[in-house]
């Protein structure tokens, strides 16, 4: 377990313009891990290569993927810290304060965990909170869209709660990373938070939600189902493309936030990309996607330059964007 000091440090910086709210001493906040980070890690990586890669065209194969799925959900489950009840005390016996659980109800399931007894005991002891703030896993765009409610969440839970602040995913390589602070982590252990989400999620506070349209298509009309995945909805999701006549296109129009996208068309139940659009390189196990960049390309946009200045390769907030990030998970409406 990595432990961090004072984690209002990042978030909760003097404000100008309002009155300074009392606070409990600064608190440690915990990510998580298990004890051999570098173990954790190569978990993570045959996570991928069991999730994402090609379907193994052996029976040798497939049974080594069941092995590498077997020790990844193993790993997994040892790393993610409350898993029975009984973990709850082991927590409280470090001084934790907060469980932080950024994990949606599908990752508990296929883990076993059975939250609500968690829940059920958390409240039982009485000095300790569990809160949830899920966040789709693998998905950058959900991670941006959801990172500002989930911060003011745990800022909250942290200046009422004070202690030691534990805060999982699942792997504790990504959302929980992302939520915590990337460049507070990245100097105690490796961890890949998407850092594009990062800067985005902060312009959107400051810019606001600026959405443009834009259009896909698939020009062949000798399929009978269009769909697309990735995009903004995630890779756990689909959508589908109707047909136009007059065009004699498969069309799907969608309003985007400013951003980079990847997706990929599922044709007649067929992952493939459109050769007539943008295409990422490919990765190192030869995949791509296709992609759109949503932009203002407006030159006098004070929005689009705050947003190009923080989304660029060395981010920077100013003095008077400080305050206005801080006002803004103070006052935050809070989730149900």
């Amino acid at each position: 377990m990595s432990c961090l000091h004072n984690l209002p440090r990042f978030s909760t910086l003097p404000l100008q313009s309002l009155k300074s709210n009392s606070r409990k001493p600064p608190c440690l906040v915990a990510i998580l891990g298990i004890v051999n980070d570098i173990a954790l890690s190569r978990s993570c990586r045959v996570a991928v290569k069991a999730v994402s890669g090609s379907t193994p065209s052996t029976e040798n194969e497939n049974s080594k993927m069941d092995e590498k799925s077997e020790t990844y959900s193993h790993d997994m489950t040892a790393a993610m810290g409350a898993v029975t009840p009984e973990d709850v005390d082991k927590l409280r016996s470090i001084g934790v304060k907060t469980i932080f659980c950024l994990q949606q109800d599908s990752d508990l399931e296929y883990f076993g965990v059975d939250i609500a007894a968690i829940i059920e005991y958390v409240n039982h002891c009485g000095d300790i909170q569990h809160l949830r703030a899920e966040i789709r896993d693998f998905d950058a765009f959900d991670l941006r869209m959801r990172l500002p409610a989930v911060v003011s969440k745990l800022h909250k839970a942290i200046n009422m709660n004070g202690g030691v602040a534990y805060i999982h995913c699942t792997a504790g390589l990504g959302r929980a990373p992302a939520t915590a602070s990337h460049t507070l982590l990245m100097s105690k252990r490796p961890c890949f938070p998407k850092l594009d989400a990062i800067k985005s999620a902060t312009a959107d506070i400051l810019t606001g939600l600026k959405k443009m349209p834009v259009k896909l298509t698939w020009s062949r009309d000798d399929c009978s189902t269009v769909e697309i995945s990735g995009l903004d909805i995630g890779w756990g999701q689909r959508m589908p493309l109707a047909y136009d006549k007059e065009q004699g296109l498969w069309v799907l129009y969608r309003e985007l936030p400013e951003g980079h996208y990847e997706y990929k068309y599922i044709v007649d139940g067929k992952w493939m990309c459109n050769k007539y659009e943008l295409v990422t390189s490919s990765d190192k196990d030869g995949n791509v996607n296709n992609y759109v960049k949503v932009f203002d390309d407006n030159p006098n946009s004070i929005s689009g330059a705050i947003r190009s200045r923080l989304t660029g390769n060395d981010p920077d907030l100013s003095t008077e964007e400080r305050p206005i990030i801080r006002q803004f998970l103070e006052t935050y409406s809070d989730e149900d």
